[in-house]
């Protein structure tokens, strides 16, 4: 546990009782602080009881006493309309903020020659393989690395800094929001799509807020940003100091910049399948990467590979590093192989974006998709139709997807049991090595808690089958 200073003695709001919460309200109390818990459920509120908390309507409670309102990210801070915490909060006088910015603080309590480095990941797809991927490079070069954040354990259940740490941490756009200090010494921004428009009262203010990881940073840090979307484009042309552009070859709309010290050694990264390009030469082969497949995974491959290079990691470790990488759970994970067929487990694509990059890495595939449709359904996916050899649809998102996809054969399986069994049959009588991909395309609250509910839902639904787990290599 990471102990936040700044609030000694002093009463401090916290709502939401999640992960972020219960585990801020652990900080805060651990640095001398008095936290005040409140959750609309009972069993969050329960649970604080259980720890010994102070649980308080914060409706009814005293906004004047308190030093600060820890929001959890999943309490809207400004649209559709701001939580009734935040009201009370702004109206008191009380600074709103969440479990990074308190992460920040903490480390900009010590002294700076005792102060860990921190490397943070936002965008709208590809952050937590990211993420991850980073975290395995940096661990494999022989760093003493802290994975966390948005993803795994909560950023301040990771254990207390020590100088020679590095923190990797995946950074929600709606942690983002609550900060005012965070400055991390690496910040990754992967892409921009529209995404969580209702949170942020449009795209404008979606871009703002994944624009904020920059927003702190010295001279001294450096500023990694995807490029291949316009969003990207106009927040990397308006960064200064060490900033690396990272595009897909196919993609890119112009010439890739990298200012200040550091553009001698390191300008514009482009990465292709199986390949990252600097300066048309390579930087590193992929290709024996077998959790790395397609376009998507190079570049998620070359903003690890920049983060190493900014940290001082060797490329021959970096490259290492990438060619080890075991992949992610949910996240284009190999789960099974029955016979010839190979069974690709990409749960965690919850938008019709994420769905392309998995669609775009293989020539055919039996497709599994559906669950709550996001505005637009696959509507953009079309292009990608030619490839997919049938598609299952489940969930709510079936008519309409149905509807969109017209002539390429498709039928409503309804649930994902009955999509694993038919792509199964199917992939298995057209013969030869073949694909069946769960990459919805949807939110999975129709039928499941979460993604990974509905990934491990997928991972059993195929062993069931007799189907032999995969492990990568």
């Amino acid at each position: 546990m990471i102990p936040v200073p700044g609030f000694e003695g002093r009463r401090v709001a916290v709502f939401g009782l999640g992960r972020s919460g219960i585990t801020a309200a652990r900080a805060l109390q651990a640095g001398g602080a008095t936290p005040i818990l409140w959750d609309d459920g009972e069993a969050g509120r329960a649970q604080a009881i259980g720890e010994g908390f102070t649980v308080e309507d914060l409706a009814a409670a005293d906004w004047s006493d308190f030093a600060a309102l820890v929001l959890s990210p999943g309490a809207p801070l400004t649209h559709p309309r701001p939580h009734w915490t935040v009201d009370l909060a702004r109206a008191a006088g009380v600074p709103v903020l969440g479990d990074i910015e308190l992460f920040a603080r903490a480390l900009a309590a010590r002294p700076k020659d005792q102060r860990p480095r921190v490397v943070a990941i936002t965008g709208t797809n590809g952050k937590s393989t990211t993420t991850a991927l980073i975290g395995w490079v940096l661990k494999s070069a022989g760093l003493a690395v802290h994975v966390g954040g948005n993803i795994g354990v909560g950023v301040l259940a990771l254990p207390e800094p020590t100088p020679d740490a590095v923190y990797v941490i995946e950074v929600s756009s709606y942690q983002l929001d609550l900060t005012t200090t965070f400055a991390p010494d690496v910040a990754i921004l992967t892409n921009i799509t529209p995404d969580h428009l209702d949170r942020h009262g449009g795209m404008d203010g979606y871009v703002a807020s994944k624009r904020r990881i920059f927003a702190n940073q010295g001279p001294d840090s450096a500023a990694i940003v995807g490029v291949d979307d316009a969003w990207g484009q106009g927040i990397e042309s308006r960064l200064n100091g060490h900033v690396i552009a990272v595009s897909s070859s196919d993609h890119s709309s112009g010439p890739l910049r990298n200012r200040g010290a550091a553009s001698a050694e390191m300008s514009g990264i482009h990465a292709e399948p199986g390949l990252i390009r600097w300066q048309g030469g390579v930087l590193a082969d992929l290709t024996a990467a077998r959790s790395l497949p397609g376009r998507h995974n190079a570049q998620n491959a070359a903003f690890a590979y920049a983060t190493a290079w900014a940290l001082g990691v060797t490329p021959d470790a970096a490259v290492a590093g990438l060619l080890s990488f075991p992949g992610l759970a949910h996240r284009m994970e190999a789960v099974g192989r029955l016979g010839s067929v190979r069974f690709i487990n990409d749960s965690k694509a919850t938008n019709a974006d994420a769905a392309r990059q998995a669609l775009a890495s293989y020539r055919s595939v039996f497709w599994i998709a559906g669950g709550v449709p996001k505005a637009g359904g696959i509507d953009d996916l079309a292009d990608l139709f030619p490839r997919i050899a049938k598609a299952y649809l489940i969930g709510d998102a079936a008519p309409a997807f149905a509807a969109t996809l017209a002539d390429t054969p498709h039928v409503i399986a309804r649930t994902l049991d009955a999509a694993v069994a038919a792509a199964a049959a199917d992939a298995a009588s057209a013969g030869g090595d073949q694909i069946v991909l769960l990459s919805p395309a949807c939110a999975s609250f129709d039928q499941f808690k979460d993604f990974e509910a509905r990934g491990e839902a997928f991972r059993a639904a195929v062993l069931a089958l007799g189907a032999v787990p995969e492990t990568a290599s």
